[in-house]
């Protein structure tokens, strides 16, 4: 039966001669013999050993788990176990790491989108990006209101092109006026705006809002505080109330 060394076993499984010495003093990879020179001599058994600590290793499972599994009288059924909850643990980081890399995206987006911006205002658009849910609802909200209001305009646009009777488009276009104004206004009490250099989250006046050249998350404003003028990083505005 073949014996290897400390350099050898370390050599077939890829890992450093630390690593099995540090195997060894946890008691996890105990040399089935030592030569008469006192050097550590191991067996296949152990190889295929160490293999199975190394792929355990590999998939994240901590030391102290893997010690206490080759503790175990029923190892496969404790082996199961184990690699299911590391199953889950490794689906939990990939989730975490993929909402990581979405903000980052987010993130890249957005600073290139403001031109201007300091290290400093990275945290205003952390602030933004957890607001981002709040954000969308409403926008969902006011968009889901809207679409009847199109459907009006159009079919009684329709009805007097075809028939003559305008009528229903005056009215009609004086209902979408309204709701317009309505939407406009309940989505400028909502947001807020964060200045990109002194940071200070102001609300802008209607008008200027309304009007201001903007895209998806930024607006450009005249911050109230500081007077800088430039894209600011829109917000839900956490002071209004009934969200």
């Amino acid at each position: 039966m073949s014996k290897y060394t400390t350099g050898e076993i370390a050599r077939l499984c890829n890992v450093t001669v630390r690593t099995v010495q540090y195997y060894d003093s946890r008691n996890l990879l105990v040399p089935s013999e030592l030569s008469e020179g006192g050097r550590r001599l191991y067996s296949e058994e152990d190889l295929h050993k160490l293999k199975a600590v190394c792929f355990l290793r590999n998939i994240g499972l901590p030391i102290g788990s893997i010690c206490e599994l080759f503790e175990e009288e029923n190892k496969e059924e404790v082996l199961a176990i184990l690699l299911l909850k590391q199953e889950e643990a490794l689906k939990k980081e990939i989730k975490e790491r993929q909402e990581k890399l979405l903000a980052l995206g987010a993130m890249e987006k957005d600073l290139k989108g403001m031109g201007h911006f300091s290290v400093e205002s990275i945290g205003d658009i952390a602030q933004k990006m957890e607001n981002k849910k709040k954000l969308y609802r409403m926008r969902m909200l006011l968009f889901f209101v809207g679409i009847p209001m199109e459907l009006v305009e159009v079919s009684t646009f329709v009805l007097g092109v075809v028939k003559g009777i305008w009528w229903p488009f005056v009215l009609g276009m004086s209902l979408a006026v309204a709701v317009g104004v309505w939407t406009s206004w309940c989505y400028f009490r909502r947001v807020a705006y964060i200045c990109p250099e002194c940071h200070t989250v102001f609300k802008p006046g209607f008008r200027q809002m309304f009007f201001a050249k903007h895209t998806p998350t930024l607006r450009k404003l005249t911050c109230r505080a500081c007077g800088h003028k430039g894209f600011c990083i829109e917000t839900y505005d956490e002071k209004e109330k009934g969200d």
